[in-house]
């Protein structure tokens, strides 16, 4: 089904590709009313409703389909992955969702999407100055599309980790209305944020702390337990650095030289052949790299290349570690080299003109247009014909555990992925727009809200189906 419509005056991804300096744009307030007048098509109430078709297609069937081009022998462990909880499954399966959601009524307003934009895609990073952000930290599946199906995904996501940590219904309702207010809310602040300004917007730990309270969040705001695991990941962020990597990583062989430790079948060591290969496509990388990073990058050399399990629905991909010396053997540089498969909403989307049908060029161009500040090592090659993506392994990173979460601070992060995932949107679409079509103002809270509950359950309850259909399959 075609979900791609432009509406005069708005703003979206293809859109603006094609736009120019010289063509008159809108003014925000006349695309917000656009965005309003969008509810006479498709009422808000319209986004909640889930009933599977008789021609749905066979969730195990997609995801076996999914399992082509990947490492045979990784596949089991992939499907075992999944079948272990049904938040893994989905997880791992946004293939299974996305042809469900093209299937659905859409608002037509559209954004580059993350495409995989679940609980656990949200965490922190480093930014190129090394201070430490909270935002969207996944983009293989990035895509353009409505930005309706990133928040389906997310609320569906939200339902369904409250249930396997053992949430009640009522805390579980919060937490998903939480995640659409936040969105609802954000998109309705930045409707008429100057250009720039909107670009230069990132959340560090701190900002986030000040942002907790019930005066921005209303009844969403942060026991102290979130302030807790903010301050408490970001101390474990700032430990997944190259040392930390150099540490548990790797080991002095017979010779002396400092290498990859195998964690079969985790960590393995690649025959010669690949080895030169992945080496080789380092070249092709350096330059998708601006050239001041060319420049820094040429101090280093190769010293180890591993081959690495990521991931849930990422297994069988393959993944390359590179370990990079600089000044001497303390001077680690650790890189991950990814295979990037087609996005899982690609046959349900418009497609992408250059640079992003090269799928390596589609993840990085899809990462640096949502993420406020991002990888300054990210960059793209081919291997052996097949696209690949480059980026930095620990950047800084780290996540949030929703096991280890009560329940005011799991409705809390919820509101804050609805809020980071609502900038990400605007800064390809039309914040105007969708706000207006969204609802910002306290008389309209709810109808998004409702919408969005009523979706979340739904589809939770279709996961866990599907999750045992694939339990079920796997003997």
């Amino acid at each position: 089904m075609s979900t791609h419509r432009h509406h005069e005056g708005v703003y979206s991804p293809l859109h603006l590709i094609a736009s120019d300096l010289k063509t008159p744009k809108s003014d925000w307030r006349e695309r917000t009313a656009t965005g309003r007048g969008l509810r006479e098509r498709l009422p808000r109430s319209g986004l909640g409703d889930w009933q599977p078709g008789k021609k749905r297609s066979d969730p195990v069937g997609l995801l076996q389909a999914g399992n082509a081009g990947r490492d045979p022998a990784l596949i089991p462990l992939r499907m075992s992955r999944m079948a272990s909880s049904p938040f893994a499954f989905l997880r791992g399966s946004a293939a299974v969702m996305a042809a469900d959601l093209a299937t659905q009524p859409s608002s037509g307003l559209h954004v580059m999407l993350d495409g995989d934009a679940h609980f656990n895609n949200f965490g922190l990073f480093g930014t190129p100055d090394a201070q430490v952000v909270v935002d969207l930290n996944d983009f293989d599946e990035v895509m353009i599309g409505p930005w309706e199906w990133d928040l389906k995904r997310l609320t569906a996501s939200i339902e369904v980790a409250g249930r396997e940590i053992g949430l009640d219904a009522p805390s579980r309702e919060h937490a998903v209305r939480g995640a659409s207010a936040g969105y609802r809310s954000a998109m309705g602040l930045m409707a008429g944020v100057p250009v720039l300004a909107l670009w230069q917007r990132r959340t560090t730990v701190e900002d986030l702390i000040g942002d907790l309270s019930a005066q921005v969040r209303g009844s969403w705001a942060a026991d102290e337990g979130a302030r807790n695991l903010l301050e408490s990941a970001k101390k474990k962020a700032l430990q997944s650095n190259n040392d930390s990597l150099r540490a548990s990583m790797t080991q002095t062989d017979a010779s002396g030289a400092r290498v990859f430790l195998e964690q079969p079948p985790i960590l393995t060591r690649p025959d010669a052949a690949m080895r030169d290969q992945v080496v080789n496509a380092l070249e092709a990388y350096l330059h998708s790299l601006p050239l001041e990073r060319r420049f820094m990058m040429r101090r280093y050399r190769v010293a180890d290349v591993s081959h690495r399990v990521v991931g849930v629905g990422s297994v069988g991909l393959r993944a390359y570690c590179v370990m990079l010396t600089g000044n001497d053997d303390t001077d680690s540089l650790f890189l991950q080299v990814k295979q990037a498969a087609p996005a899982a909403h690609a046959p349900f989307a418009p497609s992408l003109p250059e640079p992003f049908n090269h799928e390596g060029q589609r993840v990085v161009h899809g990462q640096r247009l949502m993420q406020s500040l991002g990888d300054p090592m990210l960059g793209w090659t081919s291997i052996d014909g097949q696209p690949y993506y480059v980026r930095q392994m620990r950047n800084l990173k780290g996540s949030f555990a929703p096991e280890k979460m009560s329940a005011t601070t799991f409705s809390a992060f919820s509101w804050t992925f609805g809020s980071l995932l609502a900038r990400a949107h605007a800064r390809t679409g039309d914040a105007a727009a969708i706000s207006g079509y969204c609802g910002a103002s306290s008389r309209e809270d709810h109808e998004l809200d409702d919408a969005m509950l009523t979706w979340a359950k739904a589809y939770a309850d279709q996961t866990e189906a599907d999750h045992a259909r694939l339990v079920a399959s796997l003997g």
